[in-house]
């Protein structure tokens, strides 16, 4: 009866003892999850979370199932619900765990014209440019700055109307000059936002009679002695036209794409195609397409106008190969919040508008984190010594 009693309760303890190590590994391995994860798609790049190759697990073992998510764009705002889609694909694999996602964004350089090297302390320089004067250019590169920023990004902007400088009015810096160490500029932080402008080293009412190679300096100077803290994103609102600022900048400048803001206009449409074509010839990669008062909504009726044509920016989009990120109306808030000091996106960041702002700001950052990377930075330097 004692053997009897032994053998159950020494095969109780074998059952046990392989019950455990049954359990010690995960029912399904890292290859069987990562397939099953293929099929969630980023809705912002249209291709699915894996085609990035910033899907990983960390953990996968009888105690713990961890997943990181790393995306190449700034999207601070939606990490939650990324992280519930994530959560929610891995249940059946949870076997009486708790899953854990680890949700990010890893933005990095990304290749420059071909002679250049990416700026120190600046991962993508994006210029935000127009064909003509008067489009809503500098606005609209103020509010993706700060949309950048509000999604996680480290941003700068830099002013390089040397002209008409308008950032230090928009940012609401105006009065305020910039410190000088070690003869290097300190940029000056609105929201979040390190921003330098030629506005902040002159009086406010200083007209600029200089002719295009002094311009051309400026901006060199602005560009190259500024103490930029390592930007992810640099914007530099360009001043209008195809003159020698925007060669200087296409040439010298490591670009690693630009943006074209025009109106529905015909008008407006002939001088940004001529500046699509500027960017073509130096090297430097359209990104995209803005749209700028595309419609007026009355404010008492709520009747939606096209005052200054309607689908221009398609029309070009379609016959220049480049998408059109996005469209913005003609709206008297947009106007004032930027008058004040206090661009949409940070006067209303739950408003409309401020939602199309950053939904433009991250279609483009998802363009730039298509692009090849750049790995100048790891390739070692080679220095030959005669002895």
């Amino acid at each position: 009866m004692f053997s009897r009693l032994g053998k159950l309760f020494g095969a109780g303890a074998d059952d046990s003892a392989r019950n455990s190590t049954m359990t010690s590994t995960p029912t399904h391995g890292d290859d069987d999850i990562l397939a099953a994860l293929g099929t969630l798609i980023d809705p912002d790049t249209g291709k699915p979370y894996r085609h990035a190759k910033g899907v990983s697990i960390a953990a996968n073992d009888a105690q713990q199932l961890v997943l990181n998510v790393s995306l190449p764009y700034p999207a601070q705002s939606r990490f939650a619900a990324i992280r519930d889609e994530f959560l929610a694909a891995l249940a059946p694999f949870a076997a009486g765990r708790q899953p854990q996602v680890n949700v990010s964004s890893q933005i990095t350089s990304h290749s420059v014209q071909r002679g250049l090297s990416p700026l120190p302390g600046v991962k993508n320089i994006i210029a935000v440019s127009s064909g003509k004067g008067g489009v809503g250019k500098s606005t609209t590169a103020a509010n993706l700055a700060l949309a950048l920023a509000a999604e996680g990004a480290r941003v700068g902007i830099l002013d390089a109307d040397i002209y008409g400088p308008s950032q230090p009015l928009m940012m609401g810096l105006q009065g305020h000059k910039p410190e000088v160490n070690d003869g290097k500029l300190q940029p000056l932080l609105a929201y979040g936002v390190q921003t330098m402008s030629i506005g902040f080293l002159v009086d406010e009412d200083q007209a600029m009679v200089w002719r295009g190679p002094m311009v051309s300096q400026a901006l060199q100077q602005l560009l190259n002695d500024t103490l930029w803290h390592e930007l992810d994103y640099l914007v530099i609102d360009m001043p209008p036209g195809t003159g020698d600022v925007q060669l200087t900048l296409s040439q010298k400048v490591p670009v690693t794409g630009a943006i074209i803001v025009t109106t529905p206009q015909d008008i407006a449409l002939l001088d940004a195609k001529k500046g699509l074509k500027m960017f073509e010839k130096v090297g430097v990669p359209v990104l995209g397409i803005v749209e700028n008062m595309a419609m007026h909504v009355c404010s008492n009726c709520g009747h939606e106008e096209h005052i200054f044509g309607h689908g221009g920016a398609e029309r070009m989009a379609e016959q220049y190969g480049v998408p059109v990120l996005g469209s913005l109306p003609l709206d008297l808030s947009i106007r004032l919040a930027t008058d004040e000091g206090k661009p949409t996106v940070i006067a209303e960041p739950d408003g409309k508008l401020a939602a199309r702002y950053q939904d433009i700001a991250r279609k483009l950052a998802v363009k730039v984190g298509e692009k090849a990377r750049d790995f100048s930075s790891k390739i070692p330097k080679i220095v030959i010594q005669n002895n």
